[in-house]
């Protein structure tokens, strides 16, 4: 009796289509769960709070509607200012999407704190690249009375030339509040940044500064 080989099927044939089976059920089962938002990851509703110096009340009042526009619409968070501790609260919200959103608008708000313009503050909800670094004058040189004032004269420079051309050529910005000094930027771009701002407190003349910032400049076009 001759067996048709057309008809016959080998057992590694049926094995595999056997597993394909199996493949298929199990991808059919397999559950397709929506993304959680923040507050759901959570399990509760965060707040952050962040206090308003005296020096910032009238600013804050001012530019409140410009301040918490970035806040509800990119971030998707609660915002308001609390009267009695004179702190911004922000909270999380269903419709808060990332967990990282919360730390963001710390960020941003505390930015506007220190002094920074809204338009650069900003520039911390776009960009994960960005920080913000304090230091004081006598962090880099102890002194004292009138030397102090002349050590911020130099930094600012006449109607501001050198502080905007140390902000320029690095593309940072800086916020001279006092004896404190805060720079807003990218990592490298801080460093050069401070590197000028203390040679100028150790007493260089801003006009040599002022040239190397030039050349930072310039080197920085031809990079890009």
């Amino acid at each position: 009796m001759e067996v048709d080989s057309k008809n016959t099927v080998s057992v590694k044939e049926i094995e595999e289509k056997v597993e394909e089976s199996k493949e298929e059920k199990k991808e059919e089962e397999a559950p397709n769960f929506p993304a959680l938002s923040a507050q759901e990851m959570a399990g509760k509703e965060e707040i952050r709070r962040i206090r308003c110096p005296p020096n910032r009340f009238t600013p804050l009042k001012n530019n409140w509607e410009k301040l918490m526009r970035p806040v509800v619409d990119q971030l998707k968070l609660l915002i308001r200012f609390n009267v009695k501790t004179n702190c911004v609260e922000l909270k999380t919200s269903p419709y808060t999407v990332d967990s990282g959103c919360l730390q963001k608008g710390e960020d941003y708000i505390h930015a506007f704190m220190l002094g920074f313009d809204i338009d650069d503050a900003v520039a911390l909800l776009r960009l994960d690249d960005l920080y913000i670094e304090t230091f004081e004058i006598k962090d880099v040189r102890l002194l004292h009375g009138d030397h102090i004032s002349r050590a911020i004269g130099r930094i600012a420079g006449q109607m501001g030339k050198t502080k905007y051309a140390i902000e320029n050529a690095t593309r940072c910005r800086i916020v001279l509040a006092d004896q404190t000094i805060h720079i807003l930027g990218s990592y490298a771009n801080i460093a050069i940044a401070r590197n000028a701002i203390c040679n100028l407190i150790m007493g260089s003349p801003p006009n040599k500064v002022y040239n190397q910032m030039k050349q930072v400049a310039a080197r920085q076009r031809e990079r890009f």
